[in-house]
Parts: structure tokens; C-alpha cells; sequence
């Protein structure tokens, strides 16, 4: 579905990415993995269309994302969560997820089913939210765009303990839908239990790709590229 290879990107003269190469198929659940300021959110913005690639090549569905605005490429069906949340602060909980819906079998009434809470607060203005329920919000708002794959960028950050088991189950039964995600998290053992496939940057290169039961029996890898 999603097809990185050898992506090159950076800001200004700052060259962060060198050779990213990685592949999301469909219902799967991809991590990219690796230490702070090794290129994960950068590779993400350059999916997103953020960001433009040096070099290298963007496929999504067999459509190439190079030179692609993003809103063309939210509209082919790629949803993101990014990090920090980006919640509209002065819409309300409902406004944020309307404001950027598409016809699909993600609903507003949906959507307040997955996260309670957000049904509760529906009145309440995005910078009137926790943490906690602006990252809900930020998935559902993503949600609402009825992607085709769901990227997450730490999508449990900074939340309290309860909140971040309610998100992992959330992604789990996402996970369990079909949908296929891309996910950045530091929870390693949580990303573990969830995940297909995991993709370790250094220094803005891909340098281990492999599954759950490998990376977990792999303890110089992790303790080479994760620090854990």
C-alpha cells in the first residue's frame, strides 16, 4: 500500500534523511522505531507532503506522492496523527472532527462511540481538552477523513498511564478492522504485542527492518539503535 525507498529529505542545507526504505501493506501495522532526532517524524512530513524529498521514491496505492500537496495526498486516503496533536483550539470537539470529514464509515456518531469521552466534551473547545482527550481527538479527527492508512506519530506521548492503555486498545481494534497503520511510539513493549513489522532509523537510515518475534529476540539490536 505504502512504499518508501530510499527517501532523502532535509531542511534548508540540513540533510536529515539519507536512505529510508520501508513498506506498509494492507492491514498491516508498521513501527518505525529508533532514538530521538534519527529522522521518524521527518520521514513522516515527507509522506504527508510536509515535507519535499530530495531524492527517492513515495508510492501510495501505486500513485507516486512526489510533488503532491497534502491535501492531495490526505484525499487519496492517508490519515495522520501528528505529534503534538494540532487540535484546532478554539473549534469545539465536534467542529474538529466535521471540519475535515469525508463521506466513509467513519462517522461522527462513530467516532464519539470509540472514545466516550470526546462524546461527553462535544461542546468543549479543543484548548479547553486534556492531553489526553485532544490525542483521542486528534484520532478521531484522522478517523473522520476515512483514511486508508493511519499514520501516528507518538501516539502515546506524555499521556497518563489509564489514557495510554485506552489508546492502545483503540489501535488494537483499529488493527483488528483491517485498517493499515504507521505508528511511532517509544513503548516498546506495547509495540511489541501490536505490531506486524517494525523499521529501525539511524541517522536517517533504515537499518533493521523485521518482525515482533525478531526484534524481541534481538537484544543487540535494541540495545544498539533503542537504548532500552
Amino acid at each position: 500500500m505504502l512504499r518508501v525507498a530510499h527517501l532523502a529529505a532535509g531542511y534548508g542545507e540540513s540533510q536529515v534523511l539519507f536512505d529510508v526504505t520501508f513498506g506498509v501493506a494492507a492491514g498491516e501495522v508498521v513501527t518505525l522505531l529508533g532514538r530521538n532526532g534519527m529522522g521518524k517524524t521527518t520521514t513522516v512530513r515527507a509522506v504527508m507532503g510536509l515535507l519535499r524529498p530530495w531524492s527517492g521514491e513515495l508510492r501510495f496505492g501505486g500513485v507516486s506522492l512526489a510533488g503532491l500537496p497534502p491535501y492531495r495526498i490526505a484525499r487519496l486516503g492517508l490519515g495522520l496523527v501528528p505529534e503534538g496533536r494540532q487540535v484546532f483550539p478554539t473549534l469545539t470537539v465536534e467542529e474538529n472532527l466535521v471540519a475535515t470529514a469525508r463521506p466513509g464509515p467513519w462517522t461522527l456518531a462513530r467516532v464519539l462511540a470509540l472514545f466516550p469521552r470526546l462524546a461527553e466534551r462535544r461542546r468543549n473547545l479543543g484548548a479547553r481538552l486534556s492531553g489526553g482527550e485532544q490525542q483521542m481527538l486528534a484520532i478521531g479527527r484522522a478517523l473522520m477523513t476515512n483514511p486508508r492508512l493511519l499514520i501516528l506519530d507518538e501516539a502515546t506521548e506524555g499521556l497518563a498511564p489509564l489514557v495510554r492503555t485506552e489508546i492502545w486498545s483503540v489501535i488494537a481494534a483499529l488493527k483488528a478492522e483491517g485498517l493499515s497503520i504507521l505508528l511511532i511510539d517509544k513503548n516498546l513493549a506495547a509495540v511489541l504485542r501490536l505490531a506486524d513489522r517494525h523499521v529501525i532509523l539511524e541517522k536517517g537510515r533504515t537499518v533493521w527492518t523485521g518482525s515482533s518475534a525478531a526484534l524481541a529476540a534481538a537484544p543487540e539490536v535494541r540495545d544498539t539503535y533503542l537504548h532500552l
